[in-house]
């Protein structure tokens, strides 16, 4: 890779990271483009491949995130749920005054 497209490519990856931190999404999003687009042109038949791989890379980490659901809802049922307090909500509370 020519040292220009190593600086545009470090450049344009370090300002996004660092516009999304910020919370400015849309240019984040802009420059990390540019990032990829630059890799893109550097590295075509690994862009081609990775391209048609990714419906396979979706299922997993959609399965994955089913998975993870599933266990989260089962350790929610599982977890004992908090005592009632003795005050229900349309009752008033009763203060103490302290000496």
């Amino acid at each position: 890779m020519e040292n220009w497209k190593r600086a545009l490519l470090a450049g344009s990856a370090g300002a996004s990271v660092i516009l999304l931190l910020k919370g400015k999404r849309a240019a984040g999003i802009l420059f990390g483009g540019i990032s990829l687009a630059t890799l893109a042109s550097e590295y075509p038949d690994q862009f081609a491949e990775f391209r048609e791989n990714l419906p396979d890379y979706v299922e997993r980490g959609t399965h994955f995130l089913d998975v993870v659901s599933r266990a989260g809802e089962r350790l929610a049922e599982a977890w004992p749920k908090p005592p009632k307090t003795a005050v229900q909500p349309g009752m008033k509370r009763c203060c103490v005054a302290s000496i």
